[in-house]
């Protein structure tokens, strides 16, 4: 190879592709918010058929409470990302016990906590309404409102699971690299997009009543 070349391949511009893994990740979250839109409509329809069925079963709805929970999961959105920065510099775990210190582990840690903390909330809300003769059989509200709340409470446990596996992989890897980093940050885009969709959620079921 003469010098000519060599300072040719040298000098190539180097291209930062996208990771795959990421890229997939965006185009499967597209789907799902197809999925959530359809969820959605559904609600819509049903409410526009029933507009006095609405009127009288969703003052049995827990306002504060739902509120609570979602001030819950949105706190669980922050600690997420707070992961992921720890994650972007290659920090596993904790240099120290200031949550300064935390590495990916520790913020993950505290968003699965919060993110149980809002399933369990919603089982909990569950119950209560169907103490209050609210259930999926019940009417076409009850089919509605445990529609799309469930089908959300199923994609946040998803979300705790992947929580897991990231943790125990951060456990598992001798050194924490930009290959988990990377597994992190994906699994972050799901977590903020369940949090999105809540929000989109309680606004509809519990504030736009």
């Amino acid at each position: 190879m003469t010098s000519t070349s060599i300072s040719r391949s040298v000098g190539a511009p180097v291209v930062n592709r996208p990771s795959v893994v990421a890229v997939g990740t965006i185009v499967w979250l597209g789907s799902e918010v197809m999925f959530f839109a359809g969820l959605f409509a559904i609600y819509f329809t049903l409410r526009s058929t029933s507009p006095e069925l609405w009127a009288a079963e969703t003052p049995k709805l827990n306002v504060p409470y739902a509120l609570t929970n979602t001030i819950i999961l949105v706190a669980s959105s922050f600690t997420a990302q707070f992961g992921v920065f720890a994650a972007e510099r290659l920090q596993a775990k904790r240099t120290g016990w200031n949550p300064v210190k935390w590495g990916m582990v520790e913020w993950f840690f505290a968003s699965y906590a919060l993110g149980a903390i809002f399933v369990t909330g919603q089982v909990f809300e569950y119950a209560n309404l169907v103490s209050e003769n609210v259930s999926l059989a019940s009417n076409s509200y009850g089919s509605a409102f445990y529609l799309t709340t469930g089908f959300h409470a199923l994609h946040v446990t998803g979300g705790l699971i992947a929580m897991l596996l990231i943790i125990g992989r951060a456990y598992s890897v001798k050194n924490f690299g930009h290959k988990e980093a990377t597994s992190t940050i994906v699994v972050s885009y799901y977590w903020h997009f369940v949090d999105v969709v809540w929000i989109g959620l309680f606004l509809v079921i519990y504030v736009l009543k």
